[in-house]
C-alpha cells in the first residue's frame, strides 16, 4: 500500500464520526455525496479516500453504513484495545483522564506518572499517580502502546525519550514545543497555543480588511 497522507487519515476519522451519527439515526445506507456534504468536501474526494483501502460500496446504491463503519474502524486500528500511559498529572492531564470518550474508542489510559512529590501517590479517578522515575519498570510489567505528554515544555523531550526507551511506539504530545523521536515512533503534537495564535491572525486579518474597506 502506498504511503497514506495524514489528511486522508483525518478525513477517515471524520467519516467514522458521520457514520456513527447516521447509524444512530437508523439509516442503513449512505451515499458518497451525503458523506461529502457532512464534511464540506466533494463526493469524488470521499470515493478517492475510500478506494485507497478497497471497494466498499456499490455504484448507484452507496455504502452500507454498518459495514463501512466496521471497515474504517479496522483501518484506523480501533478494532483492538490500546494501552496508554499519561505523563503529567496537572490540569490538562487530569482533564484527559476524566474524559470517558477515549475508552469508548479503545484507548485505555492504564497508568499516570508525574515527578511532583505533591502529586505522586494521589488518586485521579481509578489511577494512582506514580513517580515518572518508575516508568521503565512499569512498562516492563505492563506494556504501553502509546504515551501522552502533558508536562511543562522544559520536561517534554526528556519524557519523550523515557517513553521511547520504555518501548512506546506512539506519542501524543500536548507540551508546546517540538519533540524529536526515532523514525519508528509515531508522534502527534496538539499545540493549543498555536491554534489560538492562528485564530488571532485570522480575526486580525478580517478586522484589517474591514478597516481597509471602511477607509476606501
Amino acid at each position: 500500500m502506498p504511503r497514506i497522507s495524514e489528511s486522508t487519515i483525518r478525513r477517515l476519522s471524520h467519516y467514522y464520526r458521520v457514520l456513527e451519527e447516521v447509524e444512530a439515526e437508523g439509516k442503513r445506507l449512505i451515499s458518497s455525496r451525503r458523506l461529502a456534504e457532512r464534511e464540506g468536501i466533494t463526493s469524488a474526494q470521499v470515493r478517492k479516500d475510500l478506494s485507497t483501502f478497497g471497494s466498499f460500496g456499490r455504484r448507484g446504491l452507496g455504502y452500507q453504513v454498518a459495514h463501512l463503519r466496521a471497515e474504517i474502524r479496522a483501518i484506523l486500528g480501533l478494532d483492538r484495545r490500546w494501552r496508554v500511559a499519561l505523563v503529567g498529572a496537572g490540569n490538562i492531564g487530569a482533564a484527559l483522564l476524566a474524559y470517558r470518550g477515549f475508552a469508548r474508542q479503545g484507548f485505555d489510559i492504564v497508568a499516570v506518572f508525574d515527578r511532583d512529590p505533591n502529586r505522586i501517590g494521589t488518586r485521579i479517578g481509578d489511577l494512582v499517580v506514580r513517580d515518572v522515575a518508575s516508568l521503565s519498570d512499569a512498562a516492563a510489567e505492563s506494556r504501553f502502546d502509546m504515551g501522552v505528554i502533558t508536562t511543562p515544555l522544559r520536561a517534554a523531550q526528556e519524557v519523550a525519550d523515557a517513553l521511547v526507551a520504555a518501548g512506546v511506539r506512539g506519542i501524543l504530545n500536548f507540551a508546546p514545543r517540538k519533540l524529536f523521536v526515532p523514525a519508528h515512533v509515531a508522534l502527534r503534537t496538539v499545540d493549543m497555543t498555536v491554534e489560538f495564535e492562528s485564530l488571532s491572525f485570522a480575526l486580525s486579518q478580517a478586522r484589517g480588511s474591514r478597516r481597509g474597506r471602511a477607509r476606501a
